[in-house]
């Protein structure tokens, strides 16, 4: 199945938070977007945020410009529906961040949790790697989280890339310094345990 179609299916098929990756509240993320981008208007867009509680905390706390990337129209509609007339408030973009067309050095923080992982091509990978090269600023910061290297090998029906910080860092390449890395264990709504890493890159 093409990638937009499989999300969209699985958005339209499943309630939000029925989604494995589902979180109540995006604990982990928002404390990194805080460190790294403390300024309330920093420019922040989060990757595959789809319908996530990430821009409801972010918004609530005073950040003014917030991007939503995601390739599902469903999960957008459903995150511009929880968020009400505060939804008039963020750049909501339904695409694929392969091919989505950013800016250049517009962004100060690119948050991705859970989407780098399903990239498991090399060529995906490199495409994903540049679009982050032309959209963050110099001196801007990648928040990326991934399963670890000991996570599912599949999610939502399709196979992922596990790794570690080391082979993380090998993917991006030059000029991207790791100044942050941390091990999270999610528990999906049905209860089982999935190994996260959390890798925090300054763009050079």
């Amino acid at each position: 199945m093409e990638r937009k179609a499989h999300w969209e299916d699985v958005y339209r098929t499943k309630a939000p938070e029925a989604v494995s990756w589902y979180q109540t509240q995006a604990g982990r993320s928002l404390e990194l977007v805080r460190e790294f981008a403390p300024d309330r208007r920093a420019a922040i867009i989060d990757v595959g945020g789809g319908a996530s509680t990430l821009v409801d905390e972010l918004v609530s706390e005073g950040f003014s410009d917030l991007t939503v990337l995601d390739l599902s129209g469903a999960a957008l509609a459903e995150a511009r529906q929880r968020l009400g007339a505060l939804a008039a408030g963020v750049h909501w973009v339904e695409a694929d961040a392969l091919e989505v067309h950013l800016p250049r050095a517009s962004v100060d923080l690119w948050h991705d949790r859970a989407v780098f992982h399903f990239l498991t091509s090399t060529d995906d990978q490199r495409r994903y790697v540049e679009q982050i090269r032309n959209a963050v600023k110099p001196g801007g910061h990648v928040v990326m989280a991934t399963f670890a290297e000991d996570g599912p090998t599949q999610c939502s029906g399709l196979t992922v890339q596990r790794y570690s910080p080391e082979s993380l860092c090998a993917v991006f390449g030059p000029g991207f310094q790791l100044v942050h890395t941390s091990r999270e264990t999610h528990v999906t709504p049905a209860g089982s345990e999935q190994a996260f890493i959390y890798c925090v890159f300054r763009v050079n």
